[in-house]
């Protein structure tokens, strides 16, 4: 299992958890900030930093 499907399944399981224990409005929340955070981050980034990880992506990391 590769690092990013671990941390979706971590965020999936989070997700679940917090809709059964936690009220409504603030599993919302926790999913909010789940898919909001890494798109934050990847919208922070520069242009050129945004194609090194597009590149980085299709070639695969460390090669």
């Amino acid at each position: 299992m590769s690092p990013v499907q671990k941390y979706a399944v971590g965020a999936g399981a989070a997700v679940l958890l917090s809709w059964i224990f936690l009220p409504n409005w603030i599993a919302l929340l926790v999913f909010l900030g789940v898919v909001a955070a890494p798109v934050v981050g990847y919208l922070m980034l520069d242009p050129s930093q945004r194609e090194r990880l597009k590149r980085a992506r299709r070639r695969g990391l460390g090669r």
